[in-house]
């Protein structure tokens, strides 16, 4: 009778609007699961898969307490937890977004109580999703559970929590945790030591990240490219460029191919020194290996050229990534602003300000300021007899304007009329707009009512100033 209860709602799993756990706890309610056979808990594993595929990912957690009307029923009627449906069930809890993960951990929980077997995946899958939001300490207690459901932690259980704990900052607890292997006889592997590695070279500790190296390899272990990677970042970033050459080096002989990430480091390095000719020729070492150079690639070679004084190759390079379809971030503009107003090449500096605006960059204030002072210092000193016109101070401003930065607009016209530039109808109507729509202080009904009076320095600065008082005015009745 029971059987043919489950082969009558079979069908009406998978074609009913309503949610399957529904029918499947009804299913599991009226039917008596002791007298099954072994073999029909494959039905409950399509039952799970039924379930899977009908329950969308954002609401998941809305209908799980209909799920969890389902395991408790399992246990005391002796019937198999159905394994695969619960990794399909699983699989999917770990793949949802970082903000659930104490719930997937809660939710995990709830089935090996139910009878599911542990199983390391979803232990270490669990314990990665912590500590790559920085939960090291839940991913801690997810570790501690281990040993209690009667397992005992592999080497990827012990390297996860010991890679959390060092980009956590936690380095001497990643130590220990190592030592924990060695007392239980899982051997550390290539990458613990990165692990490892990688902490004691963000904190600086580079000779006792060598020492490490030196370590691992004395125990038979062969580096990889994330071992080397980190330890000629963390050597590039410590200023010893030559050390990082020499396992870079080392590196190649070994058969280990270096990847972007491990050019990208030693070509920031070689820039930090101020050997740029090294540093191009890396990157046409990589291109040669098949690599192709990226925005983080170009935008340290802008800024090494920049910082020393070779503007024209750094504009070539900003002329190469444009070619190759690389797309400058506000970093390259930045670097590209600041060497050009150190270079005294305003004209190019404004154009490069107003290429960032157009890209939907906006510029820090010391990016503005150091382009205001160049207008004001050198911009009616270039070599070229360039100074920047009425129609070039219009554009900077409308772009500071339309962003919100009214004080640095301001800033902008002092500079204009400190270079014998002279502000015309559009300039005053450019800042007043910005004004009324951003101005933090300002009586916006006496600036749309008295803003086409308005002709000259004197005026705006009276307009300005009789909009704010009547603003203060306001706030104080």
């Amino acid at each position: 009778m029971a059987m043919a209860i489950i082969m009558k709602l079979k069908p009406k799993l998978w074609k009913t609007k309503t949610s399957p756990l529904l029918s499947c706890t009804h299913l599991l309610q009226c039917s008596s699961w002791s007298h099954f056979p072994y073999k029909d808990h494959n039905l409950l594993c399509e039952i799970f898969e039924a379930i899977n595929d009908s329950e969308n990912e954002k609401d998941y957690y809305s209908k799980n307490p209909r799920l969890k009307q389902i395991l408790p029923y399992l246990k005391p009627r002796h019937f198999p937890v159905p394994v695969q449906g619960c990794e399909n069930l699983l699989r999917r809890v770990v793949r949802l977004r970082p903000v659930e993960l104490e719930r997937s951990w809660a939710f995990y929980l709830e089935v090996l109580d139910s009878g599911y077997p542990p199983n390391f995946f979803f232990f270490n899958v669990l314990m990665h999703g912590f500590c790559k939001v920085g939960g090291v300490g839940s991913a801690r207690l997810v570790f501690d559970e281990i040993p209690k459901r009667g397992l005992r932690p592999t080497v990827v259980s012990f390297n996860t929590l010991i890679s959390g704990c060092c980009k956590a900052g936690a380095v001497e607890e990643g130590f220990r945790l190592k030592g924990v292997m060695e007392s239980e006889r899982v051997c550390p592997d290539v990458f613990t030591f990165s692990a490892l590695i990688n902490g004691l070279c963000k904190e600086g500790r580079l000779d006792e990240g060598s020492l490490l190296f030196d370590e691992m390899c004395g125990k038979g272990l062969v580096p990889n490219g994330v071992t080397f990677t980190v330890l000629i970042d963390g050597q590039c970033k410590g200023g010893k460029v030559d050390l990082a050459l020499k396992n870079f080096q080392m590196m190649l002989a070994q058969g280990v191919r270096p990847d972007l990430v491990t050019y990208n480091a030693l070509i920031n390095g070689l820039c930090k020194v101020g050997d740029l000719k090294e540093a191009r020729r890396l990157v046409n070492e990589m291109s040669a290996s098949g690599l192709r150079p990226d925005r983080i690639t170009f935008t340290t070679l802008i800024d090494g050229c920049c910082k020393y004084g070779d503007m024209e190759s750094a504009l070539e390079i900003k002329r190469r990534m444009v070619e190759e379809g690389i797309e400058l971030d506000d970093v390259a503009f930045t670097v590209l602003i600041s060497g050009l107003c150190r270079d005294g090449r305003v004209h190019d500096a404004e154009r490069m300000l107003r290429d960032m605006l157009s890209a939907g960059f906006k510029p820090d204030d010391p990016t503005y300021t150091m382009v205001v002072d160049c207008f004001c210092k050198k911009g009616n000193m270039q070599s070229d007899g360039h100074v920047p016109g009425v129609v070039t101070y219009n554009a900077l401003m409308n772009g500071l304007c339309k962003q919100g930065q009214v004080k640095n607009a301001k800033m902008l016209l002092d500079a204009m009329l400190n270079v014998g530039v002279a502000p015309n109808d559009i300039t005053y109507n450019i800042l007043l707009e910005g004004h009324s729509k951003h101005g933090s202080s300002v009586d916006v009904d006496i600036f749309n009512s008295e803003k086409g009076l308005v002709k000259d320095y004197a005026s705006y600065t009276a307009l300005v100033n009789e909009s704010s008082k009547t603003s203060k005015d306001h706030l104080k009745r």
